[in-house]
């Protein structure tokens, strides 16, 4: 640097914005304000001068006809050279067109992240699982929403520093990108058909932290640590931060300490960013309603760029000790209703493609036919390990080699078997695609609490109802059970922009329609018998089962005498069980 500033000869400045070639596209990454040091430019320079003035910003791209009209190129190797040997690297950004979110630039880093096997299998994983059966188009996956996530969590990080230069550096900024692109990494098959209804189904639990065993694992395949260094990253101290940021604390905390270590607790903000366990407003969700609402053709009137431009980190009170405050983000008091709206389509969304009735009895058929199709199913896992033979489509998460392979894909390979012990589960898919689904007999609100439902189920429940009938339990909320996620955020008024209060203190702006209830639930009864004579008399028993608490039992296990058809053999039934589900997570029923 002190080599190009000994060499000036005029005073003028001019503003360069250095322009690097990245798989045919152009990119900016860093402003250098310089001295121009050569006299013989003239008119032309002036020209230039002019011109970058006269932009609100004050930058002007030169092409390489403008550097070799200005004598500058063998400024620009000084330049690169110095900017190397000062770990202020240009960055090659690739431009990927979005629907949603129009043309988007990542980050090198990012881009050598998507271009691993770990991350394509995402193309393979459809985001709203069974939904596609339904909504014809909802067929986007998770490759697409994990790419908006990491773009929107970039784009909020910069919205706060714009505001707050002193809350967060490059650093900071991309390790959230990072953390918004791999949230994902761990969903199975059909995403939450596999984590929340299948392997629960086999009393199996996954890893919850099944995105961070992935991660590790695409690190390590793909030796990524030494790029993390070059872009300015310390792989010690920011894997576990980015782990943090997808999955919660590493490990639990005692008492009132603050329970992470990537980032100190004047940080606690970053941790609000890719997924708020606070309050649920988060990048995530962001995406995902805005791209689910474009596929699905629902109407979405949450405006997240409106939550991006009013953003601000204050001090707020904790809640699980007052004494103490923490940066938490906050938004304008105007935008209420807009966060309103924001939990309204979540709820939206669940009501009318979520939580579907086809999609869940389609689901549910998937499920069983995984469960059939289990123990004839290996996926090869790593060399090497002590259980390297193979794993099952149950046991795949376990080891992140064969969890790669395993993807949607799975369905057509046992559609398409010819195999004879996969002829059950064949079957059961072979019926989706045909339309031979489980048909509804009914629906209802539940009269008692949902614990003593299930015990009144479980005592009336025959091994012949296991094989005749499906019931499920629906919870639809606004993503915080009965209570009201905007009374757990905070907002600042425009006077007093670096104080936060929740909604309570801004009760006269409350209006009177808006809901207060928070939560439903619905008990949802199926058939597997398809005939209309099955159907209408498991529907009648039904009502008379729902409507007449005292007399329960015995009342639904008269449908299985009603198909013309032989008992089914218990010893083949065995393994079938009924579900209960409650959001995304399902539970077995024990049957004594």
């Amino acid at each position: 640097m002190s080599a190009i500033r000994s060499n000036l000869t005029r005073k003028s400045r001019l503003r360069l914005t250095l322009l690097i070639p990245a798989r045919g596209n152009f990119c900016f990454y860093t402003l250098l304000t310089m001295q121009h040091t050569h006299a013989q430019t003239g008119s032309y320079g002036q020209a230039l001068m002019e011109r970058c003035q006269s932009d609100g910003a004050g930058v002007w791209c030169l092409a390489q006809g403008h550097l070799d009209k200005l004598e500058l190129v063998s400024m620009v190797y000084c330049f690169m050279h110095f900017i190397v040997l000062s770990f202020c690297l240009f960055v090659f950004c690739q431009v990927f067109n979005d629907p949603i979110h129009g043309s988007i630039e990542l980050h090198p880093l990012l881009i050598k992240i998507i271009d691993t096997p770990q991350f394509q299998r995402l193309r393979f994983i459809k985001q709203l699982g069974g939904v596609y059966f339904v909504y014809p188009g909802a067929s986007h996956n998770r490759f697409e929403h994990s790419i908006g996530v990491g773009y929107l969590a970039g784009k909020l990080a910069e919205a706060l520093r714009s505001r707050q230069p002193e809350l967060n550096h490059d650093r900071d900024v991309l390790c959230v990108q990072i953390a918004g692109l791999c949230h994902d990494l761990g969903h199975g098959p059909f995403s939450h058909l596999y984590d929340g209804l299948f392997l629960p189904n086999l009393c199996v639990s996954q890893h919850e932290k099944g995105s961070c065993d992935m991660l590790d694992h695409l690190l390590k395949e793909n030796n990524l640590e030494p790029v993390m260094r070059q872009y300015g990253l310390e792989p010690e101290d920011d894997i576990p931060f980015i782990k943090e940021m997808i999955a919660g604390p590493l490990q639990e905390s005692e008492g009132q300490k603050w329970p992470y270590e990537g980032r100190p607790e004047e940080k606690s903000f970053l941790y609000e960013i890719v997924s708020n366990k606070k309050n649920g407003v988060d990048v995530d969700k962001f995406d995902y309603l805005a791209r689910d609402s474009y596929y699905l053709g629902i109407k979405n009137n949450f405006d997240f760029h409106r939550f991006l431009q009013f953003a601000r980190v204050c001090k707020v009170e904790d809640k699980d000790c007052k004494e103490r405050k923490r940066e938490t983000i906050c938004t304008r008091d105007k935008e209420e209703d807009n966060m309103y709206d924001l939990f309204y389509i979540r709820h939206r969304l669940h009501k009318r493609a979520y939580q579907h009735r086809v999609n869940k009895v389609i689901e549910h058929m998937i499920a069983e036919a995984f469960l059939k199709a289990d123990g004839h199913i290996e996926i090869e896992g790593s060399l090497g390990s002590a259980e390297s033979e193979g794993k099952r489509i149950s046991t795949a998460f376990k080891d992140m080699e064969a969890y790669t392979k395993l993807t949607d894909n799975v369905f057509e390979e046992i559609l398409k078997s010819s195999r004879p012990e996969l002829q059950e589960a064949r079957e059961i898919l072979q019926n989706i695609v045909s339309r031979k689904i489980y048909k509804f007999v009914g629906e209802r609100k539940p009269k008692v609490p949902i614990e003593d439902w299930k015990v009144s189920l479980c005592s009336c429940v025959s091994l012949h109802l296991l094989y005749m009938i499906s019931c499920t339990v629906i919870n639809m909320d606004y993503g915080m059970k009965d209570e009201n996620p905007v009374e757990h955020m905070h907002f600042y008024s425009k006077k007093e922009p670096d104080v936060a209060k929740p909604i309570c203190c801004h009760s006269l702006q409350a209006s009177r329609i808006r809901t207060e209830i928070f939560s439903e639930q619905l008990i949802r009864v199926f058939c597997k018998k398809i005939d209309d004579d099955s159907v209408e008399a498991a529907r009648q028993h039904f009502e008379q089962w729902y409507t007449d608490p005292e007399n329960r039992s015995g009342r639904l296990g008269q449908v299985c005498s009603l198909s013309p058809e032989s008992e089914p053999n218990m010893e083949k039934q065995h393994s079938v069980s009924m579900l209960l589900i409650s959001g995304t997570n399902s539970r077995k029923l024990q049957v004594c």
